[in-house]
């Protein structure tokens, strides 16, 4: 089988690292457990949208990401058992492209750099399963899509979701 993973909010916590940079520039106290749906700068006073949404834009956010929760070990896992490759828009953000491949090469080494593609647009993907946390990127997928859970796609019920990297080697392993 040949599965694409997203990074972002899928093996990499972006979402987190928005909320711990909002919290040390603002005093505030967001966290995951009191967030239920949107994105980040929809949880926080309209004054700081720009602010969070500049996160991505700055050099050493993508190369300072946790890796989720038992997304290593389940990755390592499916890496031994199916075709997998890592695909990421990294396009977007300007220093995203660099930051990335260095995160990857740090948390996940025995993926190959060759399994490694990183993107703009992810309809040019052709295989079997993608996870990713973003319905726009599942809808285009001819094959087979797992939506991993986020805050940011709470309401979203038109994918089977995935809330953990546990549920899906459940699944697949």
């Amino acid at each position: 089988m040949t599965i694409f993973v997203d990074m972002d909010d899928v093996i990499a916590d972006t979402y987190g690292k928005h909320i711990e940079i909002y919290n040390e520039e603002f005093n505030a106290n967001l966290s995951k457990d009191t967030i239920h749906s949107g994105e980040v700068w929809q949880n926080a006073p309209i004054e700081h949208k720009q602010n969070i949404l500049s996160h991505a834009y700055r050099d050493g956010f993508f190369i300072d990401l946790s890796p989720m929760d038992d997304s290593i070990e389940v990755m390592k896992a499916l890496y031994e058992k199916h075709e997998v490759y890592i695909a990421s828009a990294a396009m977007q953000f300007p220093n995203s492209l660099r930051e990335k491949s260095d995160w990857l090469a740090k948390y996940f080494p025995f993926i190959h750099w060759s399994h490694q593609i990183l993107c703009g647009d992810k309809s040019i993907l052709n295989g079997d399963l993608l996870i990713d946390d973003r319905s726009y990127n599942l809808k285009r997928f001819e094959g087979d899509t797992l939506l991993f859970s986020s805050p940011h796609n709470q309401h979203e019920t038109e994918y089977d979701r995935m809330n953990s990297w546990k549920e899906i080697a459940a699944r697949l392993l």
